[in-house]
């Protein structure tokens, strides 16, 4: 069967605005027919059954490559926290003190009211589906995704509602100003039903491009059930809300069934597979690769395709992919001396992978770095995925700005041409060799003066090395002001045309990656550990620990290579796989994706790996270490309501107080 690509319309909920759609056949691409709102009545009709399916994929670009959502997902965790001009999204989200967690911010709303319109828009299709002509194929589609939007909510804010207005899971067409939240094990069994028929109906090949089949539907299930099975076992007492009893004897089938359901997805593969390295799995020219499962597509067409407003300005809201701004910290205050005796920017803004449109809102934790971090120096050196997932070597531009000096001067004062290193991160073992620069330019070792211009280099707080032409900084001086930048989510074009790309500070025309095929792996082995199978977990793991020690391309030196250290990856497996060990995992293959509060909250982890961090201060110049401490009370491991949700319902005081999770009531 051909495939093509899926086109997208805008629609969210009871009344849409966007395109509807015509399919005439599985192979075909979407013809997508300009409409200006879609009301219930087009539901009953074929064409608006098949343009809400088209809107199930659309309404993902308004979670996916929406910088504020990721924020929610990974500040205040293991791997990030806020950067030196972080709002106060992000310092809220921080929990260190600086902002805090209420009702009324950014973390609250991040998904609640985009999830349910398109549940709405998934029940109306499901309900009206038949009768209209959809086949069951189809019908599974708004099946997976109401399944997925409920998995969300319900990881995000405890028990939701199932009634929307017109009964459970009924498609709802009026006004409805009250609400009931159902418990937590109600709306799993709701999630289980979806994704169970989705499993049952879908077809193992996409029929476009993109699109829900059998195995994106077990991803979800097996991850669905894995994360019961933690809820009802609770190791921690984490409280639940609205309040239920849960079995923590029924929490071993849970954690069966998703192993079963992760090991039935790994021996029938259908159309997807791991790629050969981690490299090729994240590199924007391999987008749309057979290891990804299900991503909100972007294209160059920034006001159709990429959601944006166009002229390479984004807007900073969804549904652009805007996302990896807030991860990129400004590499292009770096300054140089040149041939000429100018001062200029040897590293400008360009829109290509490793750079992108600086926002300095995200930095990553020092610790992950360091000895006994999930990036130590012992991973560094034989796992490819360090390369592949941070930009730590920042190469020359300036000559595509049109400026012609030949060189700039380096470290050492060598001579730095176009495209070659100029900065580097290198490992917290090389801190001794390192010679740094106050804040004057002057360095620190006695004799040497290289005539860099005063305030230059010094300002960044680099260093050198001997016999380096680059300027270097070891990875135990991240600060909130430079770290390196999370090259996997990185901006690509192909219209660049040998510049830096007129269109550097728009939102990135890259698809999302949301679901990728080896997160069975690390779902099988998580249950595996949890049902004593270590010999099954360790076998997963190593799966995914040996293609990781397979390199045939360096990001960072963009270079061609032959490495294989697959035998020292799976030699360095512990004899004993534990949780904190998958979450290590999970971190190294899903680094600031979008996984990590999720996952800290499903083992119950959160407090445990995040209350303390270090990091350098917002300085350029502050490279030393401070520790910082958060407060992740119990009740944090759901996010509050959003307040106007509440606000808007007519219903007494009290019922409201009791609608709200009980640790973000005033």
């Amino acid at each position: 069967m051909k495939t093509k690509s899926i086109k997208y319309i805008l629609a969210a909920g009871l009344v849409c605005c966007g395109l509807s759609t015509t399919f005439t056949s599985c192979g075909d691409v979407l013809d997508e027919q300009p409409r200006s709102q879609f009301d219930p009545t087009f539901f009953t009709t074929k064409a608006g059954i098949e343009g809400g399916l088209t809107s199930l994929y659309a309404h993902l670009r308004y979670f996916y490559g929406n910088g504020y959502y990721l924020n929610t997902l990974e500040t205040g965790t293991d791997e990030y926290t806020y950067a030196q001009s972080a709002d106060g999204n992000f310092k809220d989200a921080d929990l260190s003190g600086v902002g805090q967690m209420v009702s009324t911010n950014s973390i609250a709303g991040g998904c609640w009211g985009t999830a349910f319109a398109n549940i709405n828009t998934a029940s109306g299709i499901i309900e009206n589906g038949a009768a209209a002509g959809i086949d069951d194929a189809l019908l599974a589609e708004a099946h997976f995704f109401r399944a997925f939007d409920y998995f969300i909510l319900v990881q995000t804010y405890g028990g939701v509602p199932l009634d929307l207005g017109a009964g459970e899971l009924k498609f709802n067409t009026s006004t409805v100003r009250t609400s009931v939240r159902n418990t937590v094990p109600e709306v799993y069994a709701a999630i289980f039903k979806d994704l169970e028929t989705a499993v049952a109906n879908l077809p193992e090949n996409p029929r476009l491009t993109g699109t829900a089949t059998k195995n994106l539907a077990r991803l979800y299930l097996s991850k669905a059930y894995l994360t019961y099975a933690w809820w009802l076992e609770n190791p921690n007492n984490i409280p639940t809300y609205p309040e239920c009893s849960r079995d923590a004897s029924q929490a071993n089938s849970y954690f069966q069934k998703a192993y079963d359901t992760a090991m039935a997805a790994i021996n029938n593969p259908g159309p997807y597979a791991l790629q050969p390295t981690f490299y090729d799995v994240n590199v924007a020219t391999n987008d749309r690769n057979s290891e990804i499962m299900l991503y909100a597509d972007h294209d160059e067409d920034e006001k159709y395709g990429n959601g944006g407003a166009g002229y390479g300005w984004g807007s900073g809201g969804s549904p652009e992919n805007f996302a990896y701004w807030m991860e990129t910290w400004n590499y292009t205050e770096m300054t140089a001396k040149a041939a000429s005796g100018a001062v200029i920017n040897p590293i400008q803004r360009e829109a290509v992978q490793a750079l992108g449109r600086p926002w300095t809102r995200m930095a990553p934790i020092a610790d992950n770095f360091l000895e006994g971090g999930v990036w130590e120096d012992a991973v560094k050196a034989i796992d490819s995925r360090y390369d592949a997932t941070f930009t730590l070597r920042y190469h020359t531009n300036w000559q595509k700005s049109g400026n012609t000096e030949p060189y700039v001067l380096g470290g050492n004062g060598e001579k730095v041409y176009p495209n070659d290193v100029y900065f580097s991160w290198v490992p917290e073992s090389e801190d001794s060799k390192i010679g740094n620069y106050d804040k004057n330019g002057v360095s620190d070792q006695p004799g040497i003066d290289f005539g860099l211009p005063k305030g230059a280099d010094g300002k960044l707080g680099f260093g050198e090395m001997a016999g380096r032409p680059d300027f270097v900084l070891a990875v135990n001086h991240i600060s909130r002001k430079k770290y390196p930048i999370n090259w996997k989510l990185g901006i690509y074009r192909t219209d660049n045309n040998g510049g830096l790309g007129s269109k550097v500070n728009g939102g990135s025309p890259r698809p999302w990656n949301i679901a990728k095929f080896s997160e069975f792996y690390l779902i099988g082995a998580e249950a595996a550990v949890k049902l004593g199978k270590q010999a099954d977990a360790k076998t997963l793991v190593n799966v995914l620990r040996a293609r990781a020690g397979k390199q045939t391309f360096s990001q960072n030196d963009n270079v061609a290579v032959s490495v294989d250290k697959s035998a020292e990856m799976v030699a360095a497996t512990p004899a004993t796989i534990t949780i904190d060990f998958i979450l290590d995992e999970r971190s190294r293959e899903f680094w600031g994706e979008g996984y990590r509060w999720f996952d800290l909250v499903r083992t119950q982890k959160w407090a445990e790996r995040a209350s303390t961090y270090r990091i350098a201060d917002v300085g350029y110049l502050t490279n030393d270490l401070k520790t910082f401490k958060r407060d992740i009370p119990a009740g944090y491991y759901i996010r509050p309501i959003p307040q106007d949700q509440i606000d808007g319902l007519i219903m007494s005081k009290e019922e409201k107080d009791a609608y709200q999770n009980p640790a973000y009531r005033n």
